[in-house]
């Protein structure tokens, strides 16, 4: 019986997991119509968090990379492939496996004090990490060219440049989304599970 129960259970994590890859795909694609600035809202990162809290760190950290994948393949990433497609590849990636690693260790950390904060917590980290591999990707790849992008958008400094003009609104939105919907989503999904 506890044999069949943990089959169950992994069934169900699986196809939450697939429910989650398609969300982030439909998400990413439809986040590139919704933009702040030059680049677009990633929505995606509600979906990895989410994934972190009922899926588990293996499930997060695929949907993070499903996301590094759909970032490339709906040209959300073309100003920076034009300038060093290895770097861009290589960011692109390690932002989004790194967001859904870490959301999902996060959430595994707080997950026996309290799963509302754990969720919380992962929704926190998730675009941290996010914005965060970003902007070393920025650093190590892109330098020299987004110095000139912020001496054309009248930036003294390039790294007041790349917090405020490439990362600052579009990071405070997607943190404001994630701190709102995923626990929100979660103790729907909760309550669900309980009604069943």
């Amino acid at each position: 019986m506890q044999t069949a129960n943990k089959q169950r259970t992994a069934t169900l994590k699986l196809a939450m997991g697939a429910v989650l890859t398609a969300l982030v795909i439909v998400l990413q694609y439809l986040g590139q119509f919704i933009r702040f600035g030059p680049f677009s809202i990633s929505l995606v990162l509600i979906p990895i968090v989410i994934g972190a809290a009922t899926c588990g760190t293996a499930i997060s950290t695929w949907l993070g990379f499903v996301f590094g994948a759909m970032v490339l393949l709906t040209g959300d990433a073309a100003a920076f492939l034009t300038i060093d497609p290895l770097g861009t590849v290589i960011t692109v990636f390690a932002k989004g496996i790194v967001c859904g690693l870490l959301a999902g260790l996060t959430y595994r950390a707080f997950e026996n004090k309290n799963r509302y904060l754990a969720v919380i917590m992962a929704a926190i980290v998730c675009p941290l990490a996010n914005t965060g591999v970003f902007l070393i990707g920025c650093f190590l790849f892109f330098f020299e060219t987004i110095k000139t992008w912020g001496i054309d958008a009248g930036f003294d400094n390039v790294i007041a440049y790349m917090i405020l003009g490439l990362v600052g609104g579009n990071f405070l939105f997607e943190m404001g989304f994630n701190i709102v919907l995923s626990p929100t989503v979660v103790r729907v999904l909760s309550i669900i599970k309980k009604k069943k």
